[in-house]
């Protein structure tokens, strides 16, 4: 099999590097890739926000089967249109990449299905988000999502009612979020542990890919403002088989019921981000699309013909015993630029990176990375992800950050607690 990966960053290195390692694999294609996806495939330019171009470059390179990494190319119908042409792709049509990329879509959706998710209100002027804050008694947070995609960084939780009036203020009056932020959701906050779950589609049925926990604040010990993500770790110590069965039956088959009443059967990854409260399990958001960072962290535990089975997702065959995880624990550390989460530091020479990748139990998956001159350099916030992998968190927790140690560029910034949740949960 000849594939195409699309996208540029950590989470496609990681799935090249899974597919380049299957045995049914002849070639891999990204598109437009980074210098660790260059070492492992061939590498081609295209603009994934033009649908016509990338459907054409999976024309004239003859592959078999399309795997989408990032979202945006998905809410711009890139599904659709290989759909529409005939061409196997891994990734949900326009409707579906919608459960991600509104989050106005995505809670009437889940109240339409009977998912269980926080409450919460939709807000498309300024005085509607006000009166919404107004009202809410601040016994605990508010939280204040864009309705678009905002890279990661559109949700605010405020502590206070002056906090909560700044977010909307600068979401829908100053554009901190550009045109993602003009319609709010406006949400009651869950407490408890987080943990995500991650499924592969073929629009009738949905097989396990395993569970990750992921650090999207900055700083150490869950402070400083969220990002991207700054880590992961696989599998979830918290995911016991009620939990699973519960999210299967209660979340996942009333997605695919969903999708299938509104004409569009989903077909692709989905990603459940699940808060554990006191009350029960509830859904905070879904990804429709491979995590990044757990990506980095699921995809080394996943054994089985791994082409084959994206294919028959695609073309809506998938088996119920297709993968299996292996047992092993998994650990990913992000190194990010100087600034990031807020800006950036680019064109900082990389070093380091060809020792960190032959430490013991270590890989090293590009995010933000291009080639000067010879040298790998930064070329955005979250540059690397270094995983870890060994039998227990403990041990993988040690190789990440041996191999981290190994790693240089001016302004490297990285958390140093990544897994240590783990610790506490599993003896």
């Amino acid at each position: 099999m000849k594939i195409l990966v699309l996208g540029a960053g950590a989470r496609e290195h990681a799935l090249v590097w899974r597919l380049a390692a299957d045995p049914d694999v002849t070639a891999v294609v990204a598109a437009p890739g980074n210098p660790g996806i260059a070492g492992q495939a061939r590498t081609r330019p295209v603009d994934l926000t033009r649908p016509a171009e990338v459907l054409a470059l999976a024309r004239s390179e003859a592959v078999d089967l399309t795997v989408v990494g990032p979202e945006a190319p998905l809410e711009l119908g890139l599904a659709d249109v290989f759909r529409q042409e005939g061409l196997p792709i891994v990734g949900p049509g326009r409707l579906g990449a919608a459960l991600e990329c509104s989050k106005v879509h995505s809670k009437r959706f889940m109240a339409r299905q009977g998912i269980p998710t926080a409450r919460f209100a939709v807000c498309d002027t300024l005085d509607a988000a006000l009166a919404e804050v107004a009202a809410h008694p601040f016994d605990a947070p508010l939280v204040i999502k864009a309705d678009g995609l905002a890279a990661g960084k559109g949700v605010v939780i405020a502590d206070t009612r002056e906090a909560a009036e700044a977010a909307v203020r600068a979401a829908m009056v100053d554009g901190a979020f550009g045109t993602a932020g003009s319609r709010l959701v406006i949400e009651a906050c869950l407490t408890g542990p987080e943990v995500s779950a991650f499924y592969l589609c073929d629009g009738h049925r949905a097989i396990d890919l395993s569970t990750a926990q992921d650090h999207k604040r900055i700083f150490d010990d869950d402070r400083g403002p969220n990002t991207g993500g700054m880590g992961a770790f696989s599998p979830s110590p918290l995911v016991t088989p009620d939990l699973a069965a519960f999210t299967r039956a209660r979340v996942v088959e009333p997605v695919l019921a969903g999708m299938r009443e509104a004409g569009e059967p989903y077909i692709g990854f989905l990603y459940v981000s699940l808060m554990l409260t006191e009350t029960g399990p509830q859904v905070i958001e879904f990804n429709v699309r491979f995590g990044d960072p757990e990506a980095q962290v699921v995809l080394p535990r996943l054994d089985g013909p791994f082409a084959r089975t994206l294919l028959a997702a695609a073309e809506g065959r998938l088996e119920d015993d297709a993968l299996t995880s292996a047992p092993d624990c998994c650990v990913g550390v992000v190194l990010a630029s100087r600034g990031y989460p807020a800006s950036f530091d680019p064109g900082r020479a990389i070093e380091g990176l060809e020792a960190a990748g032959q430490a013991p139990g270590a890989l090293v998956f590009h995010a933000g990375t291009r080639e000067r001159d010879g040298q790998v350099v930064t070329a955005g916030g979250r540059v690397l992800t270094v995983v870890g992998r060994a039998p227990t968190f403990a041990d993988a927790m040690a190789r990440a950050y041996a191999a981290v140690d190994r790693v240089r560029f001016e302004g490297m910034q990285y958390r140093r607690d990544i897994g240590r949740k783990a610790l506490t949960r599993v003896t």
